[in-house]
């Protein structure tokens, strides 16, 4: 019998006509990074702090401005940001530097050069060595 295309009988063993009408199982299909069980590790070799290493932290930050820790998830990135400085061999003025611009502003106006230092130090000291 012809189908209505022309084509002749589709018998079994013939798979040319039924392979091609079937979806290829081997076509690549891009991921979808939401569908993901696991948290991916950040790429970089900046470590993230553990629960004791970030309840330090924070207490050294509050030590220094009650302010640099209204956010405590923004500390904790910031933190890392600083010691992404710190690991990628940045001299220490601009360590200390960049810890002023990334910690500075909002609840927290200014920062002296002694509150800086203290910074990159609670940093380096809890979870960045």
């Amino acid at each position: 019998m012809i189908d209505s295309l022309g084509r002749g009988p589709c018998r079994d063993g013939d798979t040319d006509t039924a392979e091609k009408a079937k979806p290829s199982a081997t076509a690549s299909v891009a991921p979808d990074a939401k569908s993901s069980t696991t948290t991916p590790k950040p790429s970089s070799a900046v470590p993230s702090p553990d629960a004791a290493q970030t309840a330090a932290l924070i207490r050294a930050l509050t030590a220094i401005d009650p302010g640099l820790t209204v956010k405590e998830d923004r500390a904790v990135d910031r933190s890392r940001n600083v010691c992404s400085d710190v690991k990628g061999g940045k001299d220490a003025a601009t360590v200390q530097n960049n810890a002023k611009a990334r910690f500075e502003g909002g609840t927290v106006p200014s920062l002296t050069d002694d509150q800086t230092a203290n910074i990159v130090t609670a940093v380096k000291s809890s979870f960045c060595d």
